[in-house]
């Protein structure tokens, strides 16, 4: 009869956060990080290497939640913000994220738009210091 006491259970994300990404240029202005913890392996992809890391570290939080239904994904960015080119962000009520996406901001041309996490993190948008 197995031992079921010694499987191994998926790392908390925030043990991906202490490991060295593994970074890979996809030579279409994009990178992609990877971070390993044997046999678990998360990645991510942005237009930065830093930003690629950070979506990388949303996976293993929304893989965790796989593993841990219960579990809350927490997002990378704070409900409201301006980012570093000054463009507001504010996080959608969580009912109508299904629908609109994780984020509403006013573009250039002055629309309203909404983008997801994802999204966000390919264009490594992050709030301004």
């Amino acid at each position: 009869m197995a031992d079921f006491s010694e499987r191994s259970a998926y790392p908390n994300p925030n043990d991906f956060e202490v490991m060295r990404p593994e970074y890979t240029d996809l030579e279409d202005g994009t990178f992609e990080a990877a971070i390993l913890i044997a046999p678990f392996k998360v990645s991510g992809v942005s237009s930065t290497q830093a930003g690629a890391r950070r979506a990388a570290l949303y996976e293993a939080e929304k893989t965790y939640r796989n593993y841990h239904p219960n579990y809350r994904v927490r997002s990378p960015y704070p409900d409201a913000f301006a980012d570093q080119e000054g463009v507001e962000w504010q996080r959608v009520p969580a009912h109508q994220r299904e629908q609109l996406g994780d984020y509403r901001f006013v573009d250039q041309d002055g629309e309203e738009d909404f983008a997801d996490i994802e999204n966000m993190l390919m264009w490594d948008v992050r709030p301004a210091e």
